[in-house]
């Protein structure tokens, strides 16, 4: 129904190494924040990180990187598709 098989579903976690957890994190907070056109995902709406950092606790020095890391992770998940 909503395009998910139940093989999707059942997959097992997959292990994220420390450096990555808060970016992971970040990331998974943005789900609903994706910018959506004629062609699907675009990206995500950045406007929403200053949120995001407050509510996920990001540390002000880590959030250079976390951005990259998540924008690396934007770009792997709308090449999934």
């Amino acid at each position: 129904m909503w395009g998910i098989t139940e093989d999707q579903l059942e997959r097992p976690p997959v292990p994220v190494w420390p450096e990555n957890r808060q970016a992971v994190i970040v990331f998974l907070t943005m789900r609903t924040q994706w910018r959506v056109g004629m062609a699907g995902r675009t990206g995500l709406d950045y406007s929403a990180l200053p949120e995001v950092w407050r509510r996920t606790k990001t540390p002000l020095d880590d959030r250079d990187e976390c951005f990259e890391l998540l924008r690396v992770l934007e770009v792997a998940a709308i090449n999934a598709n």
